[in-house]
Order: structure tokens, then sequence, then C-alpha cells
């Protein structure tokens, strides 16, 4: 099986007529017709799991009053996914990727519209029950998505793509944790849910609209699907021989070493800094910085690197160290104002290496492995998400650690993987 070329420019095409910077994206939105379709489900369908997500974190700490009960709820929400790994690479290298990203959004919705049955402590299991079965439909999803992307846009397009789609994510991040926070509080959690579950019924017409050949499923990438679909072992391999991609692979897994602050917020929000005793408002506050930041981050990294593989390794290093330090500064921030300052800067960093990590994991990955790759890459980093999640919550329950002193450990803890991609990159970014 061929590679794909081993060093790479996202750059505008020549030929192409000059446009702005901003113009790119435009652009693309406007002239790629498939690209647009997805543009929007991937909007509206995330938009609702913010809108709905805050409302669970806050019924779930208003009934147990435990950091670790908000923290087992976000390691369902993560772990599933890094245990389908095995199972959601081979099935998107072997069925329509499209067709999957229908059926999962489908069943999203129907199990979302569950959590309207939750109305008791003594329900907390059922809680947990349909974020488990959410998360394993969304193992599916993700890695189709992703796989499927290249399909849609052209190598020139991949960057501004991939930066469009992180920055769609932080823009419903914002809107949907913002608008989510009010509602939830004035309307009710059933109000938020129900938006939730119908943003994925949206999302699966708006994807099943899209026309794209999908050329995994030539006669002979399909045969070579088949004979690898009981396994991991060939996308294993195919990694583990490839230093530049395995790397890029883990980048991610050092971004996942915040996942921890998820729990920290809904502390935050209840006991730093609540706003007339109400957390769920602050919490929406908290979240929408990380939506600013989130689309800062990728679209200044396209600006800065202009689509320059090499300038890209060095901005993705960088913000390892920023998104550090910015950890650091929310530890002591003495108000809510510096606190959102400070998670719009961690997020902007956090952001950048997700894009960048996955436009050169899109180019450099075989297009019939790339399922198997974009499985194992959103594992590794739900993972963990889940260990960051999981010591967090025992940190403040049974450890005896205050919310300040966790968003300290996390900053020094995002130095470690900072150090080695600094190393990482000065030996593989120009291979």
């Amino acid at each position: 099986m061929e590679d794909q070329p081993t060093s790479a420019s996202f750059g505008p095409a020549e030929g192409l007529p000059a446009v702005g910077f901003l113009g790119r994206y435009a652009r693309l939105v406007r002239s790629n017709r498939n690209f647009r379709r997805l543009w929007l489900a991937q909007l509206v369908s995330e938009t609702g799991d913010w809108f709905y997500s805050l409302a669970v974190y806050d019924l779930l700490y208003k009934m147990t009053h435990s950091g670790e009960a908000v923290a087992w709820a976000v390691i369902i929400q993560t772990l599933p996914w890094a245990l389908m790994t095995p199972l959601a690479g081979p099935v998107v290298d072997r069925f329509s990727r499209r067709r999957l990203m229908i059926v999962t959004d489908i069943l999203q919705g129907v199990v979302v519209l569950g959590l309207l049955s939750v109305h008791a402590r003594s329900q907390i299991w059922l809680i947990y029950l349909l974020l488990g079965l959410e998360i394993i439909f969304a193992s599916f999803f993700e890695p189709a998505r992703s796989a499927l992307l290249p399909d849609l846009v052209s190598t020139e397009e991949l960057l501004p793509a991939n930066a469009l789609a992180s920055a769609t994510w932080s823009v419903a991040l914002m809107m949907g944790a913002g608008l989510g926070g009010v509602v939830t509080f004035f309307l009710g959690r059933d109000v938020a849910v129900i938006a939730n579950a119908a943003s994925y019924f949206v999302s699966a017409m708006l994807v099943g609209r899209i026309v794209v050949s999908e050329r995994h499923l030539a006669p002979a990438a399909k045969r070579a699907a088949v004979r690898s679909a009981a396994s991991l072992k060939e996308g294993l391999d195919y990694v583990l021989q490839r230093p530049k991609i395995l790397t890029l692979l883990l980048a991610k897994m050092g971004t996942g070493l915040l996942g921890g602050s998820w729990v920290i917020l809904v502390v935050y929000a209840e006991r730093i800094f609540p706003i007339a005793g109400h957390g769920v408002l602050v919490l929406g506050l908290l979240y929408a910085a990380r939506g600013v930041g989130s689309t800062i981050g990728p679209v200044a990294g396209d600006r800065l690197t202009r689509g320059v593989e090499a300038a890209m390794w060095r901005w993705m290093t960088a913000s390892f160290f920023l998104g550090a330090a910015a950890f650091l500064a929310l530890s002591g921030a003495p108000t809510l104002t510096l606190a959102l300052v400070a998670l719009l800067v961690a997020s902007l960093a956090g952001s950048n290496i997700w894009v960048m990590s996955s436009t050169l994991l899109q180019v450099h990955t075989a297009q019939p492995l790339r399922g198997r790759v974009f499985a194992l890459d959103f594992g590794v980093w739900m993972l963990t998400v889940s260990v960051s999640n999981y010591l967090v919550g025992v940190g403040l329950d049974r450890w005896g650690f205050s919310a300040r002193e966790l968003a300290a450990a996390l900053g020094l803890a995002m130095c470690l993987p900072g150090a080695m991609w600094w190393w990482a990159s000065g030996r593989l970014s120009d291979l």
C-alpha cells in the first residue's frame, strides 16, 4: 500500500484567483456544495450537543454535590469511545462513511430523548447509561467524518476545511454553552434535551444530501478493507512503522491531559464564581470563552503558517507551552474575567494542535486506512481525557485538592508533552 507524500504544503493552489485570507473560507463554503452540507450538519449537531451537556453536568452536580459524579459522566462520554476503537476503525473503512454518519446521527437523537425520563437522583444510573450509548454511536461518526473530508475537498482546501471545522466546533461551543446556560436556567433542562435531539435529526438530513464517490469502496480497496476488518492490526502496523504518523497521532493525547478541566469548570462555576448563586450561568460563560479561543486558534494558525508543514510543527510546539501557561494562570485567576481570558488562551492553543495534527494525518495517511488511523487518533485522545477526569474527580472528593490546585497541576502536566513534541518536531517535520 502506498503512502501519501512525505511532505506537504497546504497553501492556495496555483492558478486560482487571489483572494483575501478570510476569502479562502468563504470560497470553500460557497463553491463546494458537499462540504457546505457537512459543515452545516456539524454546526447544527454540535450546537445542540453543548446546549444539553451543560444541563446534564449541572443536573448531576446539583443532585450529588460531587465533582466525582460529574467526572464519571465525562468518563462515560469518553472511555467507551476508546474501547470502541478496535471495531469503529475497520467499520469506517469497510462501509460507506456517509451512510454510517446518517445512521449514527439518528441513533444519537433517539438516545438523547431518553434523558427526558430522568427526574430523580435514583435515576442517575440512567443518565450514565444514555451518555454511554450516545458516545458509542459518536465513536463511529467522528472517524467517518474525518476520513470522508479529504474526499470532499482538494489538498489545497484541506487545511482551511479543517480550520473551519474546528472553528465551527468552537462557535457551536460558544453559542451552545452560552445559550444553553440561559435556556436551561429559564426554560428547564427538557428544552435543552429536545433541542439536542432535533439537531441530530437535522444533521442526518444534511449528510444525506451529500453526493460523493467514496474511493475506499472501489472493488480493490474494498477487498483490502474486508481482509483487515477483523482487527486494527494492519492499522497499528501501519502507524508503528511510520514515526511521523505515530507522533501526529499522539499529539491529541497531549491535549487530552487538559480534559480534566471539564470537571474543574463545573466546580469553578458552582463554588468560586457563581452569579447570584446560580452556577449554570457561569458555566455557560466559561464554556463560551473556550469556544471563542477555539475559534481563534486554528484560524490564527492557518494565517501564521501559510500552509507550510514545517511551520505547522513549530506552531504546535508553541501551543503546548501556551496551553500550559494558560492553565497555570487559570489556577490563580482572582476574578471571573481573568479566568475567562485564561480559558480563551488555553482553548486557542489546544484547538490549534487539534487542527494541525488532523490535517497532517489526513494528508500523510493512505486513503484506505484513514478510518482506522482516525479511530486510533480519537480513541487515544478519549482515553487520556477519561484518565484526566477520573484523577481530577478523585482529587476533589477523596484527596482533598482544590479546583485551583488541580488546574495548576494540569498546566504543569501539559509541559511534558510539550517537551516531547519539541524534541520530536525537530527530527520529523522535514521527513
